[in-house]
């Protein structure tokens, strides 16, 4: 299937703007795709393609930075968020074992990385990010699913993890309700994580070990899906697109036609907001660059 954004449907929605806010203010949100069950984690490689998950359906696909939809991967392990690292390797939370995947874009093989923490299983990896140097941090709330064997709960803490580049995982955050949404800066040095359920995104300043320190209030939203743009913007997913800059004060909110999970900037000038939202994939044009995967 193939589709140009140049192409696809104008939809009546703008983002509402302050002065500061990332948006053209005539910019409008556009459908590229439907027909999904649900769509999630969306990440962006360094060309600008676009990767996104829907989860139901056990795959992921692709928009390519010059407008084409394809399946990249079937048996995708119940993939929910993703992100690319600089080496171009796609990390997978693979909700279907609770597992955090390695994919290689070349071959599609997926090697396992993480399958349990201390002999027991996790709650359900569900958002990740990719350090510069190589590490991962992802978030394990708990989202019962129907597909998994068991009902009982292994881990009693909802946490943040750091999976080291060395292969060593520890629990960096275990205070958090429902740790859901989570980015990090191009610099290594700040990290963001939504508390969805208590409606609380916080900051927090990384060590050179990988621990977490200095948990600050940064909004009172929580979030799905998180990103950033060159600017420092953070971008949550709560029943629209929320912007909020560096401070903590919202400049834009957009509304979406159905509810958005997740969001990322991609395309070759990194300046179109993809958006998943259920059963579509949506973009945006942006005033400002996007910061990538890396």
């Amino acid at each position: 299937m193939s589709r140009s954004l140049s192409l696809a449907v104008a939809l009546l929605v703008a983002p509402v703007v302050a002065a500061d806010g990332p948006f053209d203010p005539a910019a409008k949100v556009e459908k590229l795709a439907g027909g999904f069950k649900f769509t999630e984690g969306c990440a962006s490689d360094k060309d600008g393609n676009v990767y996104f998950t829907d989860q139901p359906n056990d795959r992921i696909h692709m928009w390519s930075a010059d407008g084409k939809l394809s399946t990249f991967l079937e048996k995708s392990g119940r993939s929910n968020g993703l992100c690319v690292d600089a080496a171009g390797t796609l990390w997978a939370c693979a909700d279907e074992k609770n597992e955090l995947w390695k994919i290689d874009p070349a071959t599609k093989k997926a090697e396992v990385l993480v399958k349990d923490f201390k002999g027991k299983r996790l709650n359900g990896p569900n958002d990740i990010w990719v350090t510069p140097t190589g590490g991962a941090y992802f978030t394990d709330p708990l989202y019962q699913r129907p597909y998994w064997p068991k009902a009982e709960v292994e881990r009693e803490k909802r946490g943040v993890y750091f999976y080291s580049p060395k292969g060593e995982l520890t629990r960096v955050a275990d205070d958090l309700t429902q740790p859901n949404g989570i980015i990090g800066t191009a610099d290594g040095k700040t990290l963001y994580v939504a508390d969805i359920n208590a409606r609380k995104t916080y900051r927090y300043a990384i060590g050179a070990d990988g621990t977490l320190a200095d948990k600050t209030l940064f909004c009172e939203k929580g979030s799905d899906g998180m990103t950033l743009d060159a600017d420092g913007n953070v971008y949550l997913t709560s029943g629209a697109v929320w912007v909020f800059d560096q401070t903590g004060k919202q400049v834009a909110e957009l509304k979406v036609p159905e509810s958005p999970s997740n969001v990322c900037f991609g395309g070759k000038d990194r300046k179109t907001l993809f958006i998943t939202a259920r059963t579509g994939l949506y973009a945006i044009r942006c005033t400002v660059a996007g910061v990538g995967s890396q």
